[in-house]
């Protein structure tokens, strides 16, 4: 019996920290601009790391 099954890819998209979408992404690579920074949305000073991306 054979049971592999058939995968179609149809597109391929990026979500990162520096970029939603391809187009976005590719841009930010090129600039050479990096989505780690320090965290600021909130108080991070008990945790053990305080830079994100």
């Amino acid at each position: 019996m054979n049971n592999k099954r058939r995968v179609v890819i149809t597109g391929m998209g990026v979500v990162s920290p520096n970029g939603v979408g391809r187009a976005a992404f590719t841009e930010a690579v090129l600039e050479g601009r990096s989505g780690v920074r320090r965290i600021t949305r909130f108080d991070a000073s008990e945790l053990n790391v305080q830079i994100a991306g």
